[in-house]
Order: structure tokens, then C-alpha cells, then sequence
């Protein structure tokens, strides 16, 4: 059984990883791409980690409190948004604090495909292993057809107020990424292909592969 990370002392967001913080690297290629004119961090009510961190003094960077789920915490970040652009109607990416090895590739790829995506993007992988259904009890029943299916990752980019709409119409407590309440309304975003590398960091053993890459990547 892989160990979980992330408490209540330390949430995963906040361990240390090659010399930085997960969340750190996780904000790196948004602050390095200057195309990205502003930056919300939904944190915890009581959080008291972030500010401490040298990127919270970004002058790009905002927080705003989160919410029990994690649409609830994108909600709250987009209303964040919306409250200072007004009228505006930006693009906006949603992406996990937790994943820490985005690639400034990657999040090139995803805003260059934005002017052709007109229902939105994100970013995800193929399913290029056998996928398998299970029983409660763990055996195999059944073999999933994988043609066409793909790994969600993130970021997620939409325009503002259609992801603002997708949220307000949504159950937030069943929504898993925001690309599957635009679906709700109808739209179909693309799918723009990423490196695996963009994993999300959930357990222990995540951890030590992420830092064994950060760390050769360096040599």
C-alpha cells in the first residue's frame, strides 16, 4: 500500500522537495512565462506556511482563502479573478499545487493552443497501458477499451465566465477537474498533450521519483 502524504502539520503542497517547496516548484513556470499577468493562490483558512515563501512577495501573486473541496477553492480563486478584471473575460488556468514538474514546454503548448480551442484546453496523457475494471475486492473482470482515453493533468485553461457558469450549475462536491463541469454544459475542450513528468505528487513515493528527477535534471 503506497504511503499517503500531507497532514494536517505538513500538507503535501508544503514538503520539501530538491532544495524548494512542491508548491514552489508547482508556481515556477507561471511566474517565469511573463504572458501570465496574475497569479491566485487558494489557501487553506489556516495556512500559515505560504506567505513565508518567497514567491508569495511575486507582486503577480494573490490569495485568497480555499474551500473544502477543490472546486469550492477554484470557485473562490475565480471570483478572486473576477473582482479584478471586472468586464473582462480572461483566460484562465486551473493547475494543482501539488504538481510539481510542469515543464515550461508543456505550459507553452497549452496557452499557444488557446486561440484555436474555443471551448477551452488542458493539458493530459494518453492511456497507452491495459486498463482494467475491478470488483470491490480487487480482481479483474474486465478489460477497458483505451482507444481515445487519456489521463487528465493540469493546467486547465477556460475563458473566465464560461468556467465561472460551469461551477455555479455543478454539484462542487462531485467535481474532480474543471474540464468535466464545461463538459456539463455541452462544450468540448482539447486535449493537449503533456510530458508523464506532469504527475501529481500524492504519495511518498511520488515524492522521492519527483526528486530524483528535479535532482538530475540539475547535473
Amino acid at each position: 500500500m503506497a504511503e499517503s502524504l500531507g497532514d494536517a502539520r505538513c500538507p503535501k503542497q508544503y514538503e520539501q522537495l530538491a532544495g524548494s517547496r512542491v508548491i514552489e516548484h508547482a508556481l515556477r513556470p507561471f511566474i517565469a512565462d511573463r504572458r501570465c499577468v496574475g497569479i491566485v493562490v487558494a489557501l487553506h483558512t489556516d495556512d500559515q506556511q505560504f506567505q513565508s515563501l518567497p514567491v508569495s512577495r511575486d507582486a503577480r501573486v494573490r490569495v485568497t482563502s480555499g474551500g473544502a473541496v477543490r472546486a469550492l477553492s477554484v470557485l473562490q480563486g475565480l471570483n478572486c479573478v473576477s473582482a479584478r478584471v471586472g468586464s473582462e473575460n480572461p483566460w484562465v488556468l486551473v493547475h494543482d499545487a501539488a504538481r510539481p514538474m510542469l515543464s515550461d514546454e508543456d505550459l507553452a503548448a497549452l496557452v499557444d493552443a488557446l486561440p484555436s480551442a474555443p471551448h477551452g484546453a488542458l493539458l493530459g496523457m494518453r492511456v497507452n497501458d491495459t486498463v482494467k475494471r475491478a470488483d470491490e475486492q480487487g480482481r479483474s473482470h474486465t478489460t477497458v477499451a483505451r482507444a481515445g482515453l487519456w489521463r487528465a493533468a493540469t493546467p486547465q485553461a477556460f475563458r473566465l465566465r464560461r468556467l465561472l457558469e460551469a461551477l455555479a450549475g455543478a454539484s462542487l462536491g462531485t467535481i474532480t477537474d474543471e474540464a468535466s463541469a464545461i463538459e456539463a454544459l455541452g462544450d468540448t475542450p482539447q486535449l493537449i498533450s503533456c510530458s508523464l513528468l506532469n504527475f501529481k505528487v500524492t504519495t511518498a513515493a511520488d515524492l522521492k521519483l519527483a526528486a530524483r528527477l528535479l535532482t538530475e535534471s540539475k547535473i
